[in-house]
């Protein structure tokens, strides 16, 4: 199914273009910046984001290949547009040293197993409790945001050496994670210029 796209964002994309130069990015790398941008308003992305174009490659055959996908928040989930997505935060409890976000992380392991793709934009105790499991995941977008664990998380993530979408700094969000996943799930499995 091809997308429609508005001529409201295809006007954005235009603009961002025009004040970011991100023709030197390979293909899923510019895709992921460039809807991050989009969602954000925010140029400075396209330095603060850290990702692999080899990873993303392996993580968008697997999201195209049926891979499930896993939201920390329903926020996250309510902002991937193509794909249902599994979020357990409703059914999580906190308990000692478990916050609700870890639990719900938990949680939803159970349910998917191995090979997922994990999108985290709000909850650093999300991620941080990921990384404890054996999820063997195609990709982790860990882009928490806040003042309180948040970098931390994301520098945790990145020397875990899972495939990842990450930032360096404290910002990050529902929105630009979600973003980050769109981008894979709306670039096509051939070579051709996609917004």
């Amino acid at each position: 199914m091809n997308r429609v796209v508005h001529p409201i964002e295809q006007e954005s994309f235009r603009r961002l273009r025009a004040r970011l130069d991100t023709s030197r990015f390979p293909p899923l790398t510019r895709a992921v910046v460039e809807r991050v941008v989009h969602s954000s308003a925010d140029l400075e992305y396209a330095t603060d984001l850290v990702m692999d174009e080899a990873e993303l490659e392996r993580a968008h055959a697997a999201l195209h290949a049926g891979a499930p996908v896993v939201a920390d928040v329903e926020m996250v989930a309510a902002g991937i547009t193509r794909r249902e997505t599994v979020c357990r935060l409703r059914d999580a409890r906190p308990g000692p040293g478990l916050t609700r976000s870890a639990h719900a992380v938990r949680l939803a392991y159970e349910e998917v197993g191995p090979g997922a793709v994990w999108v985290i934009g709000c909850a650093p105790t999300a991620l941080e409790e990921l990384l404890t499991l054996d999820a063997s995941p195609a990709l982790v977008i860990g882009l928490p945001v806040g003042f309180v664990g948040a970098a931390e998380s994301k520098a945790a993530l990145r020397e875990s050496g899972l495939p990842a979408v990450s930032n360096v700094s404290e910002k990050g969000g529902s929105a630009v994670a979600a973003a980050a996943l769109n981008a894979l799930l709306y670039h096509p499995l051939s070579t051709e210029e996609t917004l």
